[in-house]
């Protein structure tokens, strides 16, 4: 990474588009300059419904962010939900080319270029790497190889695939905003290091992102990523339940979602009587027990989990996982679900406890973790987003007229 450098990081999601200004400073860590967000409906069950809506939501976050910060902005990184990603692994062996020298920049160029050699679909293209593992010939294997003595060594990466037409649309939404994209990352990939804690990081994960109307499943052992999916369910349809069972308004059902947010009936203290403000029936102002509320809450809470666990035992990867950790608005905020998730998978649940993800307001979590995980990209040789600036008291690096990359090319 450079310090100085502009990172600008969008999460488009359900219900809004998320966007995050951080710079690199002299740390090497991510300083937020800005977050902004806007209303978004453009995209129902990780689906892109319409381009003009997820747009127009682009230009008012940009633009707000522009006037607060002086800059003008042409280019982000994105987020893109697991469905649209496959994971292929590679490897290579590369012959240093003075053992002398050392293993140079040049050479793990060379590599990394090689390890993107690979058949691709006619449906997909190429959006990002990641190196797992660096062996060199004598076994050790090491996180920055730059310098290291060896006559050869081995890469060990993943590369990510994204579907060709979901990356289309993207570039034709960003377009219209008069942005460029810098790089494409899947949702889970870009929040591990901000949800998962440092122990977590070197363990075989599986990481749950409950957002409004989806989930999203990523599953790590260690540095290595195995697998991403989206399951299409999350924290409205629990709200959606709540309203059509009790036929109340979505308003109040959200509400008591809130008030009442419990996941299993077995936690009850206290079986309260709830008032209906906004019931449908006959009877408007009719009386329910809480644990009414909640078995609904419990029915769709096992469903999300149900279909996690159905997915990842289908693809054989069940018993590689140790541990799950759950982030996202969906669900975290409803209490026992962890329990819940241990229950319904199986495999022991909780609820993210990553240290920096505390600092960093819920709805903003993921553009700033996409943020933080490009300015750690280790071979990148420039992360910036391509910023203008006339003002010659700005302190921020600016890169002008260039197209990123993750990787070497």
């Amino acid at each position: 990474m450079a310090i100085g450098d502009i990172i600008v990081g969008i999460d488009i999601g359900t219900t809004k588009v998320c966007t995050i200004l951080g710079e690199v400073n002299n740390f090497g860590q991510v300083e937020i300059i800005c977050s902004t967000s806007y209303k978004c409906n453009g995209l129902k069950k990780g689906k892109i419904v319409s381009e003009d809506d997820i747009s127009l939501s682009i230009s008012k976050t940009i633009k707000e962010a522009e006037e607060e910060t002086g800059l003008r902005i042409n280019s982000a990184y994105v987020t893109i939900p697991g469905k649209y990603v496959t994971i292929v692994e590679n490897s290579v062996t590369k012959d240093v080319k003075d053992k002398f020298a050392g293993i140079t920049q040049k050479d793990l160029q060379n590599a990394t270029t090689q390890i993107k050699d690979i058949e691709i679909p006619d449906s997909q293209i190429i959006a990002d790497m990641v190196i797992h593992e660096v062996v060199l010939d004598n076994g050790k294997v090491v996180k920055d190889p730059v310098g290291s003595l060896c006559t050869s060594f081995i890469v060990n990466a993943q590369v990510i695939l994204a579907d060709k037409e979901y990356v289309r649309k993207l570039s034709g939404i960003f377009r219209k905003a008069g942005l460029e994209i810098d790089g494409i990352v899947p949702t889970t990939l870009a929040e591990r290091n901000l949800v998962l804690d440092k122990n977590e990081l070197h363990d075989n994960i599986m990481l749950l992102d409950v957002g409004a109307e989806n989930t999203d499943i990523g599953v790590f052992e260690g540095e290595k990523f195995i697998y991403t999916n989206t399951i299409p369910l999350g924290g409205n349809h629990i709200t959606h339940d709540i309203a059509l069972v009790l036929a109340i308004s979505e308003e109040e059902a959200d509400k008591l979602k809130k008030q009442y947010g419990l996941a299993l009936r077995s936690f009850i203290d206290n079986d309260n009587e709830i008032m209906l403000n906004t019931c449908k029936d006959e009877n408007r102002s009719k009386v329910i027990k809480s644990s009414e509320l909640i078995e609904i809450m419990e029915a769709r809470i096992e469903e999300i989990f149900s279909l996690v666990n159905k997915t990842i035992t289908n693809q054989g990867i069940k018993s590689r996982i140790n541990n799950v950790v759950l982030t996202g608005q969906g669900i975290t905020n409803i209490s026992k679900s962890d329990v819940a998730g241990k229950i319904a998978m199986n495999i022991p649940v909780k609820i993210s406890t990553g240290r920096a993800i505390s600092t960093v307001k819920p709805e903003f979590r993921t553009s700033y973790a996409l943020v933080r995980y490009i300015a750690a990209r280790p071979l990148a040789k420039s992360v910036s987003s391509k910023i203008d600036t006339n003002s010659k008291e700005n302190i921020f690096k600016v890169t002008l007229a260039r197209i990123k990359e993750f990787f070497y090319s």
